[in-house]
């Protein structure tokens, strides 16, 4: 059983404060609050025997009222006296689950419940023989609950340290032989106690010892500690040893060596063995770490590498491109990235199994690697998507001649268990800028595998970014945009929308606000075109997405008024493959309903692609989650593929709203619109709406939801409240 960090500390600590000869009752008060960092929850109890007396007593603490303290003392040691007593009597651990039904409890029922006590587990402590009582070591709980075994093990070492202590300070003076003083230390301790003499030559140890190293004390006793340690480490152990027997203490990782041969690794701490002042020896407490280090190769794997693959994870590539194109601008030399994702990889993981999936991922990435060579670094990011570092690039026409290759190796069948398995895949590419950060090169080239996948697969693309030279400003924006999320900069704000006959509420849009720490608020206009122009607009995307969700579910938990918010999805965000999966996922862990939110997409995103756009939006229906159609009428929308979309609203953009009074060609097309959108089932919302007279035009056109300041500005989520729940009509 390993124990973490922080918890050995806890236990070093208390093992020398033991060696030292501190107070008892410091001594206790330590083991009880390491008690309690093993068993959370806990209120811990430490009861004392009174030989003379043949009672227990609670030792006062914090934990317990007087009252309930002073009803514990001088509680029979005997059958059938709570937890405690029966532990004392049987000599071994009590278990009382409820306190409420444990017949044990009779006489203290009342007196505990009134406590707020409703469970009790009580070891007892005892001598290093098992025959004198020295009293018990119990926790109690404020609801019913029962010990795990890992429960029990961490009560039985919390009382086998507290009987060390106890007896520690009862026999320090009363005996000068120095087995007999630390006898309970050498029997009891879970792990691997030792002496050796000043010469570092091994004495004696407890069975544990003899465990953990497969030595038994015939074949160790007499012999140099260096001799059961690896070579490598025998330098670094002789020092430990040499500082406690100099009277320091020290604690270090080390690796032994066991009766087998074999390798394992060891955490020791070290401290001298002191009679009247007089350094006599050095002791050893040593405990097998060898599962935990394992657990931390692994950690480190996984934190480094893909667990499928065994290629480097997102972290570790985006180190090693960073470090690439810093020395490569230093040399005016130029770096690609290359984003491939496998086309039609889900259906056959599908249809096949996970399993089989796997395997093709596997034979994708060594058939990539063994094409890429040593001078690229691949990682596999996500699902079945791949990005390659190219660090050596001439020209761009030899990044095209490596996906050419690449995508041509990709058609070649896979044998993955007995299956002929034929692929393709869609390659983005992308150079660096000599401004663009590591993350930003990747989005760009994910930018343009999303466009090879859009012009028929098993294709390559370059990401094709604005001609005009950024400027500095925009080059330094772009940056801080980055941090923005880190630093939790981003704000949302809400508008409501309002029914237009009754003023009510009908939904809120939600709306990003960047509050820069130095620029104050920058305006959308100006930070959402910089992130569509990077990609980073899919990160803005996602984090408004999920903060709406949570801002939905906060207020529903208050119990405020509720109502659908709508948030616009960007056409990168909106192309992006599992998108649905996404939306999904954020509804699941944020709990909010689907049908509390809306996602507002402009209809040239969604007359591309018509067909593909059609089954993505039933599948958010599916959801709950509903699409309306943004800045209506300034698009190319096919009204064939309009009437098949499983869309809720169509919203007028604000051009059209905001001269509807004096433009007749304006007020034509929004009477056509209205009457159009009524005709296929669909809502029609008016935004901009800032004076009475546009509210009262819209109305009397039979437009459905109106936006705009007339009602309200956009507000913090905190601020909603403050409005009325029903906006008047006009006086």
């Amino acid at each position: 059983m390993t124990v973490q960090q922080p918890l050995l500390k806890s236990q070093q600590k208390i093992q020398e404060m033991i060696a030292e000869h501190e107070p008892l009752e410091e001594v206790l008060t330590e083991i009880t609050a390491f008690a309690e960092e093993m068993l959370p929850g806990a209120l811990v109890s430490l009861m004392c025997y009174d030989e003379q007396r043949g009672t227990l007593s609670l030792v006062p603490n914090d934990r317990f009222s007087v009252r309930f303290t002073e009803a514990l003392r001088d509680l029979p040691v005997a059958a059938g006296v709570g937890a405690c007593g029966s532990a004392a009597y049987h000599r071994s651990m009590m278990v009382t689950t409820d306190i409420q039904t444990d017949d044990r409890w009779e006489g203290y029922r009342s007196i505990a419940l009134d406590e707020g006590l409703r469970a009790c587990w009580s070891v007892p402590v005892l001598s290093a023989e098992g025959e004198t009582l020295l009293g018990t070591f119990g926790t109690y709980y404020r609801e019913p609950a029962s010990p795990s075994d890992a429960d029990r093990f961490n009560l039985q070492q919390a009382a086998a340290l507290a009987a060390l202590a106890i007896i520690r300070d009862r026999d320090w003076y009363r005996y000068q032989d120095l087995t007999a003083r630390y006898q309970s230390l050498y029997e009891h301790h879970p792990d691997g106690v030792y002496e050796f003499d000043l010469d570092g030559y091994l004495r004696r140890g407890n069975a544990a010892f003899a465990r953990i190293t497969g030595y038994s004390q015939a074949e160790y006793a007499g012999h140099h500690f260096n001799e059961f340690v690896a070579e490598p480490f025998q330098k670094k152990t002789r020092e430990a040893f040499a500082q406690a027997r100099s009277g320091g203490h020290v604690t270090y990782e080390t690796r032994g060596v066991l009766s087998t041969g074999e390798p394992y690794d060891l955490e020791v701490t070290n401290f001298p063995i002191q009679v009247d002042g007089e350094i006599v020896g050095v002791f050893g407490v040593c405990r097998d770490i060898s599962m935990r280090k394992e657990h931390e190769r692994l950690i480190a794997f996984h934190n480094s590498y893909d667990a499928v693959t065994g290629l480097v994870n997102r972290v570790v590539f985006e180190e090693q491109l960073l470090h690439t194109l810093h020395e490569r601008r230093r040399e005016g030399r130029a770096v690609a990235v290359m984003y491939l994702d496998l086309d039609g990889f889900k259906p056959i993981n599908e249809g096949f199994g996970h399993r089989v999936g796997n395997t093709l991922l596997q034979r994708v990435a060594e058939r990539l690697q063994q094409l890429l060579g040593q001078d690229c670094v691949l990682s596999r990011l996500v699902a079945d998507e791949f990005v390659v570092l190219l660090p050596e690039v001439e020209e761009p026409a030899m990044v095209e001649r490596r996906a050419e290759a690449i995508l041509s190796a990709l058609e070649d069948p896979f044998e993955v268990e007995g299956h002929a398995i034929h692929l393709s895949a869609s390659a983005g590419l992308a150079m660096d800028d000599g401004e663009s950060e590591a993350p930003i090169l990747i989005q760009h080239a994910d930018i343009a595998m999303e466009a090879a996948k859009s012009r028929g697969m098993n294709t390559w693309h370059w990401y094709e970014q604005e001609r005009r030279p950024a400027t500095q400003d925009e080059i330094i924006l772009r940056h801080d945009l980055r941090l923005a999320m880190e630093r939790n900069e981003l704000e949302l704000h809400y508008q409501p929308v309002i029914d237009a006959v009754s003023g009510s509420w009908r939904g809120v849009e939600a709306l990003v606000r960047w509050h820069h720490p130095q620029r104050g608020m920058i305006s959308p206009g100006v930070f959402i075109p910089l992130a569509e122009q990077t990609g980073q607009i899919i990160e803005v995307g996602r984090w408004v997405l999920r903060r709406a969700c949570e801002d939905g579910m906060q207020r529903w938990r208050e119990g405020c008024q509720v109502v659908p918010a709508a948030v616009n999805i960007s056409t990168l965000q909106f192309r992006r493959r599992n998108f649905v999966e996404e939306v999904r996922a954020i509804l699941a862990e944020t709990g909010l309903p689907g049908h509390l939110l809306e996602l507002e997409v402009t209809e040239g995103v969604l007359m591309e692609n018509a067909q593909e756009t059609i089954e993505l939006m039933k599948q958010l229906r599916e959801l709950g989650v509903t699409v309306s159609i943004d800045d209506f009428g300034t698009g190319y929308s096919s009204l064939r593929y309009l009437r098949d979309l499983p869309a809720s609203k169509v919203k007028l953009d604000i051009s059209f709203i905001r001269d509807i009074l004096t433009n007749p060609d304006n007020m034509a097309i929004v009477q056509g619109i209205i009457t159009m959108a009524h005709h296929m089932q669909l809502k029609v919302v008016a935004e901009g709406v800032e004076t009475e007279a546009q509210r009262d035009d819209l109305v009397a056109r039979g437009c459905d939801l109106l936006q705009g300041f007339l009602f309200s500005r956009a507000l913090p989520v905190a601020e909603l409240d403050s409005l009325p729940a029903r906006f008047p009509d006009r006086d």
